[in-house]
Order: structure tokens, then sequence, then C-alpha cells
């Protein structure tokens, strides 16, 4: 009946989905995108006949349902028009941690991938991360698996609903993540690994995450889609570079080359990028000593502040501004010298 975006819409203007069809027509169509036909539709629509997930199979596995206005819900893939209404959740890990990062790569790595793979997660250990990943044969299990050695959150986004694990294999290591992450898709239960599942399963890898690393990949396939997605989300996109003429360095040299990458050589890099460090800043913020700003200027500083950094996406959903009012205020802000872009179109305070 309506596009993903303009049920999200509807809800954030009603305040939940049973409010949307409590409405009056008048009201609806005050909302952008709403039609008095689009508005007449969801009045005699049937609230009980729209498809529901199978309740007693996500009750008898203890999956938790994230609508995307619960608070639990991932806060970085929300100001994205594409990101999912509902999503379906299994395990410990917090999906708004600090810090996430998605590593992901080729299915059939050398093993020289294999050694970097393991110490990237290594060199990240002491940054305090959530690493996520697709849970798929190569990279991303190799990654998962060195974080179930080291401690360290790592959560597997699947193609698929939470039924089945694919690949098969995979079911003993997905078991050990809910442990110490856990499994997330935005698939309900019965839907299997269908093809086109898989590049909507990498934008939510992509979304999420602070910074997206690849770690071999060919030219082309899903490390390259993933690492596409995450530049277009204004995410920082790090790869790590290889031989010329091996086939699966391809892709990592050239997204180096085509600037969509920084070339990665260890963990210590993304720190230094994302300006990290082994302890958490203060985030204590004093904007009494700011009395010039104005109120959209100190809802702003405050955003900022509340995070260690926030994408200009992210910090225009939650400050609900377009993007021309968010142009004006951040040139102000950078003016008086209160807070620095950093590469990817995020900000930090300056201290």
């Amino acid at each position: 009946m309506v596009g993903l975006w303009t049920a999200r819409l509807l809800i954030e203007a009603c305040g939940s989905a049973e409010a949307v069809f409590s409405e009056n027509k008048k009201t609806l169509t005050k909302i952008p995108r709403i039609s008095p036909a689009i508005a007449k539709n969801i009045l005699e629509a049937d609230p009980e006949s729209l498809s529901a997930p199978d309740l007693s199979f996500i009750n008898e596995h203890n999956i938790t349902p994230l609508f995307f206005t619960d608070p639990d819900y991932p806060s970085r893939l929300k100001p994205f028009s594409d990101s999912p209404m509902i999503l379906y959740y299994k395990g410990k890990a917090n999906l708004n941690a600090d810090r996430i990062v998605a590593i992901v790569g080729t299915r059939t790595p050398t093993d020289q991938g294999k050694i970097c793979c393991h110490e990237i997660v290594e060199g990240l250990a002491k940054y305090n991360v959530l690493v996520i990943s697709g849970l798929a044969y190569g990279i991303d299990v190799t990654a998962h698996q060195k974080c179930l050695s080291l401690q360290v959150p790592t959560v597997g986004v699947l193609g698929h609903g939470m039924s089945q694990i694919y690949p098969a294999a995979h079911k003993p290591i997905a078991a050990r993540m809910l442990e110490q992450g856990g499994i997330l898709t935005e698939f309900g239960p019965d839907k299997g690994p269908e093809r086109e599942h898989f590049p909507m399963r990498n934008r939510i890898v992509a979304g999420m995450s602070d910074a997206v690393i690849v770690v071999e990949t060919a030219r082309k396939g899903g490390s390259m889609i993933t690492a596409e997605l995450a530049n277009g989300y204004n995410k920082d996109v790090f790869a790590v570079p290889g031989r010329l003429n091996d086939r699966f360095s391809k892709g990592c040299n050239h997204l180096i080359k085509a600037h969509k990458a920084q070339l990665l050589e260890s963990a210590d890099d993304i720190a230094y990028i994302m300006r990290w460090t082994e302890q958490d800043p203060p985030k204590e913020q004093q904007t009494a000593l700011f009395p010039e700003l104005n109120e959209n200027e100190r809802n702003l500083i405050n955003l900022i502040g509340e995070n260690e950094q926030i994408s200009i996406d992210q910090l225009a959903y939650q400050a609900k501004l377009n993007s021309s009012e968010m142009a004006t205020l951040i040139l102000q802000l950078e003016f008086k010298g209160l807070i620095k872009t950093l590469p990817g179109k995020r900000f930090i305070l300056v201290e």
C-alpha cells in the first residue's frame, strides 16, 4: 500500500503503527507524501489482515523484534530511507555500542588474508568495539571466530530468517555468538537464503557500522557492494592493499585507488582516523560557557557531545533539521571553533 519510507513517516507522525489506522483523513493528508487517495486506502485497510511474523516461533526461540521506533533498534540505521522497518535480534550485544566496525571480504580467502583478518581483530580488541559481519564463508566467519576466541562481542547479520543458519556449517559458531554477541536479520523466521536477500543484508552491515573494513575481495562481489553502500552512507571505509595481479586484491586496490577506502595496515590506522583512544573521552559538556549559542546550536552541541563522533545523517535525524538548516548551523559552529569535521562527514566537539 505504501513504501517503507512513507510508512516510517506515518508512524513517526502518528506515534505508533496502531495510531496510523485510528487517525482521521484530514490529519493523515497533512503528513508529507500522503495524498487523499493514500489516506483513504489506509483508513479502509484492516490492520488485522496485515501480514505478521510467526509470533509463536519468535517467543519460543527468545527472538526480540526491534521496530524502528524501539530504543534498542540500531540508531545508526535510522537516518537512512532504506533501513528496515523491523529487525529480529537474538543475543546479548548492544546494537548501539559506542564503536561498531564491520569486517567483510572474499568467501575464499588466502592464508595471508586470514592472518590479516586475525591481526585486525586482535588490534581492535583494545578499543572496545563491536564487530559485525555476515556469517558467510571466508573473511566473515574468520572475523567472527577470532572475536569469539578473544571475547570480543560480534554480531552476524543474516540474509534469511532465524529458523535456520546458512551456511549450515556455521550453526555451532552462531550458537557461540549468542553468548557474547548475537545474530540479526530483517527477514521473518520462514524466509530462506534467497539470492536477493544478501545484497539487502549488506546494507544493514554497512549502515549500522562506524567503519567498514574490506579484507581481500575481487573487483565484484558482496564485499564491494557493502563498501559502496558504506560510502553512500558517509561511513569510513578501510581496505587492506595487496599485490597488483592478485585476484583477491583487485577489489581492495581499486577502492583505495578510487579514494573510496583508506589504506589499512593495522587496527591502529582505524583508531587514528576515527580519533579513538583506548580510554573513552569524557562526555560532559559545558555549553553554559557559550551563552551566545542559539537553541538549535545548543541542541547540536549536546547531540555531538553525547556521541564520541556522529555522522551528518544521524545528526540531522536526531535534530529533526533539513539539509540546508544543518549546513548553516554546522558552518556557524565550525566558525566559532566548537566542532570539527572528520572524514566521512562526521563531527566531534573541539576540546
